[in-house]
């Protein structure tokens, strides 16, 4: 194994993966999976039960958290404040101001489809097609076919 890899994440990719049932990736992929308590509590209205593997762990700058409020919600705000102290690995993120924020601050961001892409390059999943279109038909993501081609191409899957 290489070094320890931490991910902290906001509440969209999380849904997402426990509305199709694969959360079980993402301790696959990384050794931590982070998230702050506003993604908990996001993440709670609509789940009943958490993965077990998720550490809940608060930004310790408040201020921070505060600066990124009047732009972001709560749990991406939490999230890009706790992913930059802790010098994540990644900050698991799909909403685009979001990411462009946490990029803008030098936290390294991926998006859902940049994990299951990891995951089928690191042989984790089968087809990672299939996983898209049961991401849209089960979950309500949306993929463009542009993005669509170039995760397919990247996966070997065109």
């Amino acid at each position: 194994m290489g070094q320890m890899m931490l991910v902290v994440s906001d509440t969209s990719p999380l849904t997402a993966l426990l509305q199709i049932g694969r959360a079980d990736l993402l301790p696959i992929l990384f050794d931590s999976v982070v998230i702050p308590p506003a993604v908990e509590k996001e993440l709670l209205r609509f789940h009943s039960a958490l993965p077990t593997y998720l550490l809940v762990r608060s930004a310790r700058r408040r201020e921070v958290v505060e600066q990124l409020e009047r732009q972001l919600d709560d749990g991406e705000a939490e999230a890009i404040a706790l992913a930059e102290e802790s010098h994540a690995d990644y900050l698991l993120i799909d909403e685009k101001r979001g990411r462009s924020l946490a990029e803008s601050r030098g936290v390294q961001v991926v998006g859902l489809l940049g994990v299951l892409l990891m995951a089928k390059k690191s042989g984790q999943l089968p087809v990672l097609g299939e996983i898209i279109a049961e991401l849209e038909s089960r979950a309500g993501f949306f993929v463009s076919s542009e993005v669509r081609r170039t995760i397919l191409a990247a996966a070997g899957e065109m």
